[in-house]
């Protein structure tokens, strides 16, 4: 090996090995899990004496959570299979989710809907998780949504979108829909 070679080569080990050289897709990385969770933006803690007006202000909290729940689920599909299934995305299982969201949070104080969240980063692979709503004021987990594949002999590959709630320690299975994929194994989540 000629010698300009090897010097070349040397320093190249020297510059991986010593961390001048950080490849992008590792900056990607960190900057993507610096934030799990989606927080609404208007969360303030200015007390508002017209009710009108904290009705509107709640209504476009929902409206926000509703719409990051949106892009979750998105996510969570993936391109191949949303492709697949876009007419069942926006006839059944988007408007189903709404209305069980506008439900759960309906059961707490309007006060308090600014204060929660939908967590980030839905489950890969064959995890079942979609996103999580959260108490953003003390942490605990209010309700799971996920998705889950079922296998139906004679039937096919079916997804069981369905809820979980701390109210019942996450036990109950909350059907939102079933929607039918075909009788070919389905790609993973997320995968494009």
């Amino acid at each position: 090996m000629k010698l300009w070679m090897r010097k070349l080569f040397v320093s190249l080990i020297a510059i991986l090995t010593l961390g001048i050289y950080i490849p992008e897709t590792i900056l990607e990385a960190d900057e993507t899990n610096e934030q799990d969770t989606y927080i609404p933006s208007n969360t303030s803690d200015v007390v508002i004496d017209d009710h009108t007006t904290s009705d509107l202000e709640e209504h476009s909290v929902l409206e926000e959570l509703t719409a990051f729940a949106t892009k979750q689920t998105v996510h969570k599909l993936g391109p191949k299979i949303l492709k697949q299934l876009d007419d069942e995305f926006h006839s059944v299982i988007m408007p189903s989710i709404e209305v069980e969201l506008e439900k759960i949070f309906s059961s707490f104080d309007e006060e308090m809907i600014a204060y929660y969240k939908i967590t980030e980063n839905p489950s890969p692979g064959y995890g079942e998780r979609i996103f999580n709503i959260k108490n953003e004021m003390n942490g605990d987990t209010i309700a799971k949504f996920h998705v889950r594949r079922d296998y139906k002999p004679l039937e096919g590959y079916w997804f069981n979108f369905h809820y979980h709630l701390a109210s019942d320690h996450f036990e109950t299975h909350h059907v939102i829909a079933d929607v039918f994929w075909d009788k070919n194994t389905p790609p993973k989540w997320m995968s494009s």
